[in-house]
């Protein structure tokens, strides 16, 4: 295929989530209230985990990660969509576009894999627990989450490689309230059937490959517990439950976008919500609520604060 490198749009129009003034205004107070809790409590994680002696290790170290990626997840689109909620017009520059479509496969990627070394983090821990200490060093978790930076890096950039250069001449409406990849590419002045291919093929096998190997770790460590019949066990299906919770609410939606890839339908922009702004908020209260040691940690966390505020 051969196109031109330049393009007519120099900016894309977003739909949003809804035409109706009143119900943006409400939206712009509730999403406001969900992204702040979102990266106020992914902060929160990040900070106890950094600060209390007691979580570093392997484990809080990825989920510390996981954290961080929840909060970028939640920024990259979510505070324009609240600053849209209060113009009527709500555009975005083709650059600006082509930076949500980037950001939004690093990000989601890297969770992809990230998701994958806390599988084998729990499988190492309670499948191998005598040799948990010497496998999951500090060393090996950097590593990983190298790995799933590196990976989400290259699978966003490989989309991004060919997306830029598509030749945009109009429409330029985008019926989403970010830049959604299918969706621009759908905008293009040429047959994207095999882009679609492409795009599908690309995402959905880096899906489907971390999906089964979460499947397969979280099958094997659930079949070594119910083997048990100690606390330590009961602490371990705790743990994995939030593991599993998280899992399910990110490949929940992802399923459902790659049953019908580019076909539109209303409730896409809920999932692309959900996908956003709830799950990155959801994140940080499942594990939270789940684990005693992570809010044994944060309540630590808070008698210093007013400990020192009290000092001063």
């Amino acid at each position: 295929m051969e196109w031109s490198n330049k393009s007519v749009v120099t900016e894309f129009i977003l739909l949003g989530l809804s035409s109706s003034w009143s119900l943006q205004l409400s939206l712009f107070f509730v999403f406001s209230m969900f992204y702040g809790a979102a990266v106020l409590g992914n902060l929160l994680i990040i900070l106890t985990v950094i600060t209390d002696s007691r979580l570093h290790s392997s484990m809080y170290f990825l989920l510390s990660n996981l954290s961080f990626i929840d909060m970028c997840q939640a920024t990259f689109a979510t505070p324009k969509m609240i600053a849209d909620f209060l113009h009527e017009h709500k555009t975005i520059t083709f650059e600006g576009c082509m930076s949500q479509i980037f950001f939004l496969h690093v990000f989601g990627g890297s969770e992809m894999v990230l998701l994958v070394a806390m599988a084998y983090d729990r499988y190492i821990a309670i499948c191998k627990p005598l040799h948990y200490m010497t496998i999951m060093s500090k060393q090996v978790c950097t590593v990983l989450v190298v790995v799933s930076w590196t990976i989400g890096i290259l699978h966003s950039a490989s989309h991004l490689a060919f997306t830029v250069n598509l030749p945009f001449c109009g429409p330029n409406k985008v019926d989403n309230f970010f830049c959604d990849l299918p969706l621009v590419i759908k905008l293009a002045c040429l047959d994207t059937y095999f882009l679609e291919i492409m795009v599908l093929t690309n995402s959905g096998l880096l899906s489907l490959i971390c999906f089964i190997l979460l499947l397969i770790s979280y099958t094997v460590i659930l079949l070594t517990v119910q083997r048990r019949s100690s606390g330590g066990s009961s602490k371990a299906l705790s743990t994995l439950s939030a593991h599993v919770t998280v899992v399910v609410l990110f490949f929940g939606p992802l399923i459902f976008i790659y049953i019908w890839p580019f076909d539109s339908f209303p409730i896409d922009k809920f999932i692309s919500v959900f996908f956003t702004v709830f799950t990155p908020f959801l994140n940080p209260v499942i594990y939270t609520l789940r684990n005693e040691e992570v809010k044994a940690a944060m309540r630590k966390l808070r008698s210093r604060h007013i400990e020192s505020k009290q000092m001063s």
